[in-house]
């Protein structure tokens, strides 16, 4: 397959660098300097098994590239339309257009912004990017992708590159279970800038991550999503299973660079306000990373 990877960050080059092991004809779009770095030397992937480099092709501008079969689409939240219009006229009718992002909205805005047909997803991997074109995999590595006629012959292809993936019956409800975890923590490994492990060590903020997923949940039963019985103590045992790892806020402000946090804890305060449901601590952590960002001169989001 032509496979497209637009937003070449920690998550995009992790899945790339599979599917182009697994035979594909990769190309990743992202920032000049990682560009350089893979076209120079190809993609290093460094995992708990060793490092390899794997040679793809690599762009700084969507104009360049081969009309893809299959599209992974891993930019910003902030940047979803902007990135999709510029990939947009090298789409083919039938490009399969996967959104690898956080937030809940991010599938549907992008369809909007380039009237194609585009497949929610969710991503359970902890990566982070090394140095320009390298990325460190620290964990996990599954996709729950939305239905669609397209979805089991992509799952099967993705999953034969040792991506395991699954077609979720109810997108929406992945959707908002991952967005749970991530306000449970991105932010609090952000302002502390630690990971995962550390946190729930500091006394209070394992209450803290309770009043978040509580809020959470009431949003998200306020906008019509049924939410599992057991996504609190699911959530409650990310640090055991992933203790090294720092939120991809936490990796946005040590590099300087605007967060998502406007779609994570941001989006929970803004629909609990509009449906009449409170969401003080998310709220507060909203807050305080656009303090920090602030402090730190990257820009709020």
């Amino acid at each position: 397959m032509q496979v497209a990877v637009m937003g070449a960050g920690a998550v995009g080059c992790y899945f790339g660098g599979l599917l182009a092991l697994a035979g594909h004809d990769v190309t990743l779009i992202g920032r000049p300097n990682h560009v350089a770095a893979i076209e120079a030397n190809g993609l290093r992937l460094e995992t708990k098994t060793g490092t390899q480099m794997i040679p793809l092709k690599a762009a700084s501008d969507p104009s360049a590239i081969t009309p893809p079969d299959l599209v992974l689409f891993c930019v910003k939240s902030a940047d979803t339309e902007a990135a999709g219009r510029a990939l947009q006229p090298r789409l083919k009718p039938d490009s399969v257009i996967l959104s690898l992002q956080n937030g809940v909205d991010n599938a549907s805005r992008l369809q909007a912004a380039i009237g194609h047909p585009v497949i929610a997803s969710v991503v359970y991997v902890g990566t982070e990017m090394a140095g320009p074109g390298h990325v460190r995999h620290h964990g996990r590595g599954e996709l729950l992708i939305g239905a669609s006629a397209q979805s089991d012959v992509i799952a099967a292809t993705l999953t034969s590159a040792k991506i395991p993936t699954t077609v979720a019956p109810d997108i929406d409800q992945a959707l908002w279970s991952k967005l749970i975890l991530n306000c449970a923590y991105n932010a609090l490994s952000a302002v502390a800038d630690l990971p995962y492990g550390a946190l729930l060590a500091i006394d209070g903020t394992e209450q803290v991550v309770r009043n978040v997923i509580e809020e959470c949940i009431a949003v998200a039963r306020a906008c019509g999503v049924s939410i599992p019985d057991d996504v609190l103590t699911k959530t409650l045992a990310l640090p055991g299973a992933m203790p090294s790892q720092k939120s991809s806020t936490a990796q946005d402000l040590a590099r300087g660079k605007p967060s998502e946090i406007d779609f994570l804890n941001g989006t929970v305060a803004r629909l609990g306000a509009a449906h009449g449901v409170p969401a003080p601590t998310n709220l507060a952590l909203t807050v305080m990373v656009k303090l920090v960002e602030s402090r730190r001169g990257s820009g709020a989001s």
